[in-house]
């Protein structure tokens, strides 16, 4: 896909998803209204849900690395992700990881085709722990079983292709059962706070939504991480939530007003991350 068409697709999303907002909103306008009136513990509760989450994100990267036989201290790999959170949320994709392959290439000698087949390994574990949260509630055990299993068998399709096209290889990885165990819990803990943070917001709008709904929209969010050819995945993840909805329940309006929650609490949360990088760099100029 060249520059100028992905351009295009991302434009042809915003503004698709900017027209279904102004409609929904023109044709619902009491969800504006409930949103101003977000009791202020909702939103403190909630960014310290993110603060969590940015706990984990943090553990599955310094997981990932220890695949790549490189480690950070805390603090810099707290820095780290705070700069890649901030670029991955503004640059469609996965900018994110552009932004942490580059560094460690640069401070690490740590080979960018490694750290990207290292990069895919996480991404399986998050894809199977997303799609058995999509389906363990609301399908019957042999279609959760045989769905994670396609997603299994494609993570490996995608990865054994990276391998031979990019010519990096496994050998040069710690492959140890230990390492992919610390990976794996690290995922798991970062999946259980995303889904504590959208079942919070799901349940502060609509107090009727169950855990077990919470558990499968979360699984569906999960899934737009991997087309994120919008900013933060602006109306990517509203598609994969509106389309999933006769496996999760959640209604329209729900989605609506959780996703602008969501949205609204994120750059709070960003702008934190962002106080907190320029205090960083304050705090390293005086050092020196």
């Amino acid at each position: 896909m060249n520059k100028l068409l992905r351009n295009s697709l991302r434009l042809l999303v915003l503004l698709a998803t900017a027209g279904v907002f102004s409609y929904y909103l023109k044709n619902h306008p009491d969800l504006l209204k409930q949103l101003v009136r977000t009791p202020p513990h909702v939103v403190a509760v909630l960014v310290l849900l993110y603060l969590a989450w940015f706990g984990a994100m943090a553990l599955t990267v310094q997981a990932t690395l220890r695949i790549c036989n490189c480690t950070l201290g805390v603090g810099e790999n707290l820095l780290l992700n705070t700069y890649s959170t901030l670029v991955n949320f503004f640059v469609p994709g996965q900018g994110g990881v552009a932004v942490r392959g580059l560094y460690l290439k640069r401070r690490y000698q740590l080979g960018m085709r490694h750290f990207i087949l290292a990069t895919l390994i996480y991404y399986m574990s998050y894809a199977i722990g997303s799609a058995f949260m999509l389906l363990v509630s609301s399908r019957p055990w042999w279609q959760t079983t045989l769905g994670v299993t396609l997603v299994v068998m494609g993570s490996i399709s995608i990865m054994y292709l990276y391998e031979r096209r990019s010519g990096a290889r496994t050998d040069a990885l710690d492959m140890r059962f230990a390492n992919f165990g610390f990976l794996f819990v690290a995922t798991m803990i970062l999946l259980i706070a995303q889904a504590s943070i959208y079942a919070y917001e799901l349940r502060s709008i609509n107090p009727g939504v169950t855990l077990q709904q919470a558990v499968t929209y979360t699984g569906a969010a999960n899934f737009s991480v991997f087309v994120a050819l919008t900013p933060g995945a602006i109306g990517i993840r509203e598609s994969f939530l509106f389309f999933s909805q006769k496996l999760h329940h959640v209604d329209t309006s729900t989605i609506m007003a959780a996703n602008v929650l969501d949205r609204s609490i994120f750059l709070v949360f960003l702008g934190l991350l962002f106080i907190f990088s320029q205090g960083a760099h304050i705090k390293k100029s005086l050092d020196l």
